[in-house]
């Protein structure tokens, strides 16, 4: 008797169509093009605050620089770390990073949920780096 997962492979070696091929490439080139296009925009930025570009490829250091720049205080960066809370807490933080850049709310609501789209915006854009306190 099979079960579903025997079933699935005596199907995948039966002749099925085959996995990848062209379109795979072009969704992988897609992919690699968003993800640099992301972090061009994350450089860009670091760079308009005044912090190191090469931060944006630092894994757990981008962090810290991004609480930084929206003016945070630094233990909000361990914050994002913390799992359930980080998705809340990244979202205020990057609207203080929008904020910091004269964009509204939105446009840092728009960096926490397509930022590979919005970090080249603010970063190629004209926007100017001004800290806001408030």
């Amino acid at each position: 008797m099979m079960f579903g997962f025997e079933r699935a492979v005596v199907f995948a070696q039966e002749g099925s169509p085959e996995v990848g091929g062209p379109m795979a490439i072009v969704l992988s080139i897609v992919y690699l093009l968003l993800i640099l296009a992301w972090i061009a925009g994350l450089w860009k930025t670091f760079e308009k605050a005044g912090k190191p570009g090469w931060a944006a490829i630092v894994p757990i250091y981008n962090v810290f620089v991004l609480v930084e720049i929206s003016g945070k205080p630094n233990w909000w960066a361990l914050l994002c770390f913390v799992p359930c809370v980080n998705f809340i807490v990244l979202i205020l933080i990057l609207i203080d990073v929008a904020k910091n850049f004269g964009k509204g709310p939105g446009f840092g609501i728009g960096l926490a949920l397509l930022s590979f789209i919005f970090f080249p915006l603010l970063g190629f854009g004209d926007a100017k780096y001004r800290k806001v306190t408030e």
